[in-house]
């Protein structure tokens, strides 16, 4: 550390502004506070001496020093780097829209903020690529909650299928796709088996994580066959992988030279944000934030595998919580005993009631309910008291469980007529888009769904339709609206064998007119087998079950 007259001081702080540049690394942070200013002030009176001002400077020796140690994540990632230098010109015009897109830059670095640092180590650990922490960028923006309609969950975005090969419980309480820590683990488990299924070939690697690894081995062979060349580039691959490594590439781009490219990272510090606390056992999730002294929301953040109040039953035991806050709750836990964690009413079971109606009232499942009140099977009688599991705050507290967030989603305003569809057994999505003349792919966004989930009897859809129904072109001196008829209902009936327009319409006791009007079956003489037919009946005129 060297002192110099403060007449001199611009001069050498630009040099030293020079030798600092050389090492550090080139992301265009926000403005570098200045060097501190040490002045030299009068010992009698603790006046500043101006003209004696000096600044401290570093040299060359406390630089090297300096540069021993990264200032942030995004320095350790890209000294991680193992994909430099690969260039192709389909990386430019992903590499283009991010250069366009600073908001979106900004908006996903904040979102990986609590994450990233967890992420880096355990890619490092495996001494994998550091590009490969960026892989969730590309893959959900870094949102944990990130639903695709090819049925993707999770920052990693495995589907179904893929989350079970690699050890991804999936339950009504808990999916583990969306574990952070689990599904990083997973991630580089199937990464690092596609490397060595591709003889160490990362690109072909990527390739096989977003398409699967059956198509680019069917790719290769056809190349192959052919003659051609069986590298990443020269493959026929579906658009959408053909798109996924270079926009890796463009990413991992951005991060190793923002400034070259006109965009700014905001900082994350190299440290660890989140760790690990082992509970033991089931715990009401607002319990657990309170406990730590984080909000219900941000335990949700940490811990997006939890569907529902509480954490699954038979595990995971796991939660993630801000290193700072980890002592304190492993402290507070000690004083909630295990039958303490969750919240618990009685029950007395009414004639007619079955588990399936318990669990639905109470929000929770049979198998627990049956672990609870240890019963072997299903039968229960009238008069029987039953223990069931309850959160213990109103269940909109828990905003981010998977009910409220397909609540928020479908309570979402959009253009056209909202109509609230309860699903029957058997119905689909295609039948249902294809009866109200919207897109498949339309009904499940309006829903949270993807296109090939199925459909459980008795939930609710939202259906957005600029049509007017065709029940509204029913005379009304023949038919009263069925939306302003309580005693109607409106149920979907599949043709059988053997059908005709009068025997349905007698099972039913509703009109032979009624029934073409409904179904635009005018002119039509006859049904066919496993059609899907409309139908608006009284239920104070039906004899059996509708």
């Amino acid at each position: 550390m060297l002192l110099f007259n403060k007449k001199n001081n611009v001069l050498l702080w630009g040099v030293t502004a020079l030798l600092i540049s050389a090492c550090q690394p080139l992301v265009a942070l926000k403005p570098a506070p200045q060097p501190p200013v040490v002045v030299q002030t009068d010992a009698d009176n603790g006046s500043v001496t101006t003209a004696e001002a000096v600044v401290a400077i570093e040299t060359p020796e406390t630089v090297a020093e300096h540069c021993s140690e990264p200032t942030d994540l995004w320095s350790r990632i890209r000294s991680g780097f193992q994909l430099s230098g690969i260039t192709h010109k389909r990386i430019k015009s992903d590499l283009d829209w991010y250069t366009r897109h600073q908001p979106y830059l900004d908006r996903v670095a904040e979102r990986a903020r609590p994450y990233l640092h967890l992420i880096v180590e355990k890619v490092e650990q495996r001494d994998m690529p550091l590009e490969l922490a960026l892989l969730p960028v590309v893959e959900s923006a870094y949102q944990p909650f990130a639903y695709s309609h090819g049925r993707a969950a999770g920052l990693w975005q495995f589907i179904p299928g893929t989350g079970r090969r690699f050890g991804l419980k999936q339950t009504w309480w808990y999916d583990g796709r969306r574990d952070v820590a689990l599904a990083t683990d997973a991630a580089l488990d199937y990464l690092e088996y596609l490397h060595k299924l591709f003889d160490g070939d990362w690109l072909l690697a990527l390739a096989a994580y977003n398409s699967g690894e059956g198509t680019v081995r069917k790719a290769i062979r056809h190349n192959k066959r052919r003659g051609k060349g069986t590298d990443y580039w020269s493959l026929d691959l579906p658009p959408e992988t053909e798109g996924y490594v270079p926009k890796l590439l463009a990413v991992s781009m951005l991060v190793d030279n923002p400034v070259a490219h006109g965009v700014t990272l905001e900082s994350i510090a190299d440290e660890a944000f989140l760790t690990t606390v082992d509970v033991g056992s089931q715990i009401d999730l607002d319990l657990a934030a309170e406990l730590a002294e984080v909000t219900v929301e941000e335990m949700y953040r940490y811990n997006p595998g939890f569907n529902r109040w509480a954490t699954d039953p038979r595990g995971p035991h796991q939660l993630l919580v801000p290193i700072d806050k980890a002592q304190l709750f492993q402290a507070n836990l000690t004083s909630y005993p295990d039958n303490k964690r969750i919240s618990w009413t009685r029950h007395r079971i009414r004639s007619g009631e079955s588990l399936g109606i318990i669990a639905e009232r109470y929000k929770t499942t049979i198998p627990l309910i049956k672990k609870v009140n240890r019963l072997r099977g299903t039968m229960i009688r009238a008069g029987q008291e039953l223990v069931i599991p309850v959160a213990r705050k109103e269940l909109s507290r828990y905003r981010l469980s998977s009910n409220n967030r397909l609540s928020r989603v479908q309570n979402t305003k959009r253009s056209g007529k909202r109509i609230d569809y309860h699903v029957k057994e058997g119905d689909t999505l295609w039948e249902i888009a294809q009866e109200y003349k919207v897109s498949v792919r339309s009904l499940a966004k309006w829903n949270g769904m993807a296109p090939r989930d199925t459909l459980k009897p008795g939930s609710k859809l939202v259906i957005w339709t600029k049509e007017t129904s065709r029940i509204s072109s029913v005379n009304p001196a023949s038919f009263t609206h069925p939306f302003q008829d309580t005693t109607r209902r409106r149920i979907g009936y599949r043709v059988r064998s053997g059908d005709s327009l009068a025997r349905i319409s007698q099972r039913f006791r509703v009109s032979i007119d009624n029934l073409k009007r409904w179904n635009d079956l005018e002119g039509k003489k006859y049904l066919q087998p496993g059609q899907r037919l409309t139908l608006y009946v009284d239920v104070t005129r039906q004899t059996g079950n509708i």
